[in-house]
């Protein structure tokens, strides 16, 4: 399982700090919707320069305007990058062949989808990084409820992160073989060391 670790919240100058040091260690590094918002994609080549050898993922959370705003990100040195699963379908498959053509990845985010649309989803885009995301509003309640609720719609996934107040404890109850990678926010950022709390998570990880 890979480990990747979601800055949000913090000034640029941190995040490039907590790239820098804690970058290193982990398989990749989110640039946080947070960060883009009030940095702009600028954030996402800034945070790419402190890690240069770790994957950067941008957490664009894609609505709408897709081939403009995944163009934007990879030109950034993005190397993933995220579209909402509740944007419409041409959306996504604009995000899909704008990622296919840049022989990049990227990530349909499954927060608040029905049943339904995951099943949709999971069918016309087979190569895509399904997140199964627990809303941050709710403080990491509901985690075990929300892998159980989606266990049956994403039978047929191949390729699943999970996010959303995931802790050291939680880590013990992911199914490794499942989930290609977790991913890890204040856990990490907020630690008093987030160094060893980085090395941790992915001790867990293997």
């Amino acid at each position: 399982m890979k480990i990747q670790l979601a800055i949000d919240r913090v000034s640029l100058e941190e995040a490039n700090r907590l790239a820098a040091e804690v970058g290193p260690l982990v398989d990749i590094v989110e640039v946080g919707t947070s960060l883009i918002k009030e940095f702009g994609v600028f954030s996402v080549a800034s945070v790419k320069k402190s890690c240069p050898n770790t994957a950067v993922l941008a957490d664009l959370k894609t609505m709408d305007e897709g081939t403009y705003e995944f163009r934007c990100a990879y030109r950034s040195g993005a190397d993933i990058a995220t579209v909402m699963g509740g944007a419409s379908l041409p959306t996504i498959l604009a995000c899909a062949q704008v990622a296919r053509n840049e022989n990049r990845d990227y990530m349909i985010d499954l927060m608040e989808i029905s049943e339904e649309k995951i099943a949709v989803l999971t069918k016309e885009f087979p190569d895509a990084v399904f997140c199964v995301h627990l809303p941050a509003d709710r403080f990491g309640a509901g985690l075990k409820d929300l892998l159980e609720q989606v266990r049956q719609p994403l039978q047929d996934a191949k390729r699943l992160a999970l996010a959303g107040g995931i802790t050291l404890d939680a880590m013990g109850q992911l199914d490794k073989s499942r989930f290609e990678i977790a991913i890890v926010g204040g856990a990490i950022t907020k630690a008093q060391n987030p160094v060893e709390s980085a090395r941790e998570f992915c001790r867990l990880a293997k």
